[in-house]
């Protein structure tokens, strides 16, 4: 396996980066970052200059208006939000304005297991039945035509707010706020489904003649922070200001719901982190709507009151451990299953109508990392519909697989590593047949996979001075990804598996100014047979992250690579 270094800073850059040391100069180069002014503008965010006005992006004045109109009229107003941490946190963001301005409204989240994704027909009816005037989808619609044609038909009109990119027929809505819109003149393309909300709610309250303080918007970018980190776009541009200052107000955030649930979980408010929304609070909120519950989610985060608030929190815990063993049982049953029959198969095509496609994407990625193949998992919506999330654990890109058996499908999508599909009843039999047969049509690439290091450190660099300035580029993510070092012949002083199931590695290691922890969470799936090679008292190479300890309020390193 072939570790490699990122490149030294160009002398012409160097010289224009000459405000900072060689450390935060040759990470800011990484990121394309050549000027000082650039470097000026990606380490310290500034609200009011990294936010576009809002009424750049196209059909904003006439959603404004529409809104405005429905609220002076006192008209009934839906706000159709997705159940994932980007739709949900979005439900939140426009209840809470809705709320203060005195607006007439309802939200709706559907069941992700009975209704599935985006806007759907019996919902709509029942709403317009209600006395609905004015339809506000957040992070779903674009896609939806029949639907919105369904909905004006019944005197609906309809604001879809999404960032999904837009197919060939458009839904006839009043207006679509989407900035991935081919005639869509705003600066930033990348905004979440929330981020697109966020836009509407500074216009609305830009234009509209409301009794509230300039700059109360500001509250709601907590909402927009957990939303812009956890649906994985890009942490660049306008992302980073919403995620960045996302953070500063989810520090001092007042909702009650979300504190009861920082304290269960056992993360500290005032220094939350990306990573704690990623990995603790995302995952929680995701757990609502995979076990059909996503109304749990959204009253934790929206309720004012404490006592609801720890009541949501306990029962999103207990939700969240409960799909912890949903998703252990399926994968256990499923490995029972494969040690029974050969392992000849070149693809792993299993399924259960008891099972939900909800959980089948955490269970297909552990799978697919294990057997180090494409692994297809399906079960049965509760409307009926098969479906099934698929990943894989080679170099296979499974949009290209599944692109040749067309035959088993009703409807696929997705990336390289993950997607998802529908199938017909009939084609159960015989889609790990035809898949197999696919993966022979595709072409061998079978390659070593290559490894990039930011730098190579020595383990006594390790300390607080290293990861101030490394922290100096937060929040990572998508396009800001965390640095990653490399640390050569390093001699671990212990080695300890813990957690339940010894799913956790720690490793210990002493510098010249104490004792650094090294650790890698669910070690066995993530580094597979690689974690065995970290034994007390031998060398060792790492490629690792430093990031910070919270409990310890140390700096730690995050095992991505055990090298020999």
């Amino acid at each position: 396996m072939k570790i490699s270094l990122k490149e030294q800073v160009p002398k012409e850059v160097r010289k224009n980066l000459e405000d900072y040391d060689d450390f935060v100069a040759h990470l800011l180069y990484h990121r394309g970052i050549t000027t000082s002014k650039d470097a000026k503008i990606f380490l310290q965010p500034d609200f009011e200059r990294d936010l576009h006005d809002p009424f750049l992006m196209s059909g904003m004045e006439k959603a404004v208006d529409r809104i405005l109109e429905a609220i002076e009229k006192k008209e009934k107003i839906i706000v159709w939000s997705d159940y994932d941490t980007d739709g949900i946190p979005g439900g939140v963001l426009m209840h809470d304005l809705f709320a203060k301005i005195g607006a007439n409204f309802e939200n709706y989240i559907p069941h992700r297991h009975n209704e599935g994704y985006g806007l759907n027909i019996p919902a709509i009816e029942k709403l317009a039945e209600g006395g609905a005037n004015l339809l506000i989808s957040v992070d779903s619609g674009i896609t939806d035509v029949t639907q919105v044609e369904r909905a004006n038909e019944l005197g609906l009109d309809v604001i879809i707010t999404d960032h999904h990119l837009p197919q060939k027929t458009l839904p006839p809505a009043l207006v679509i706020l989407n900035p991935k819109l081919k005639d869509q003149t705003y600066p930033f393309k990348d905004l979440c489904g929330c981020g697109v909300a966020f836009k509407l709610a500074q216009a609305l309250l830009k234009k509209g003649d409301f009794d509230i303080p300039e700059g109360w918007e500001k509250w709601l970018l907590d909402m927009a922070g957990i939303a812009t980190v956890s649906d994985m776009v890009p942490l660049t541009g306008e992302n980073r200001a919403l995620a960045y200052f996302g953070l500063v107000v989810l520090r001092k955030s007042p909702r009650p719901g979300l504190q009861q649930l920082l304290r269960k979980i056992r993360v500290n408010q005032r220094t939350i982190t990306e990573d704690d929304i990623g990995f603790m609070i995302g995952p929680r909120i995701n757990a609502a709507s995979r076990m059909g519950e996503p109304m749990q989610a959204f009253e934790m985060l929206s309720t004012k009151s404490v006592g609801e608030g720890a009541q949501h929190a306990a029962d999103l815990e207990r939700i969240n451990a409960s799909r912890k063993v949903a998703v252990t049982k399926i994968t256990k049953e499923i490995k029972k299953k494969i040690s029974t029959k050969s392992m000849d198969s070149p693809v792993i095509v299993m399924g259960n109508p008891h099972w939900r496609p909800s959980l089948l994407g955490l269970v297909a990625n552990s799978l697919a990392e294990e057997y180090e193949r494409p692994v297809f998992l399906w079960g049965k919506e509760g409307n009926g519909l098969i479906k099934g999330s698929c990943r894989t654990g080679a170099d296979v890109n499974l949009v290209d697989l599944m692109a040749q058996a067309p035959e088993v499908f009703d409807g696929f999508g997705g990336h390289a590593a993950a997607g998802g599909f529908s199938i017909r009843e009939e084609a159960i039999h015989t889609i790990e047949e035809s898949l197999s047969a696919a993966l022979l049509k595709l072409p061998k690439n079978k390659t070593q996979k290559n490894f990039e290091a930011d730098l190579e450190l020595e383990i006594d660099q390790v300390n607080k001075e290293l990861l101030a300035k490394i922290s100096k580029l937060a929040p990572f993510g998508v396009e800001n990804k965390k640095p990653e070092f490399l640390f050569k012949n390093i001699t671990p002083s212990s080695v300890i598996w813990f957690g339940k199931g010894k799913a956790h590695l720690k490793a210990m290691f002493e510098t010249k100014s104490g004792t650094v922890e090294a650790i890698a969470f669910f070690a066995k799936r993530d580094l597979g047979a690689d974690a065995k090679k970290l034994v007390e008292g031998e060398k060792i190479s790492l490629l690792a992250a430093v990031e910070y300890d919270s409990y310890k309020h140390v700096p730690r390193l995050r095992i991505i690579k055990v090298l020999t």
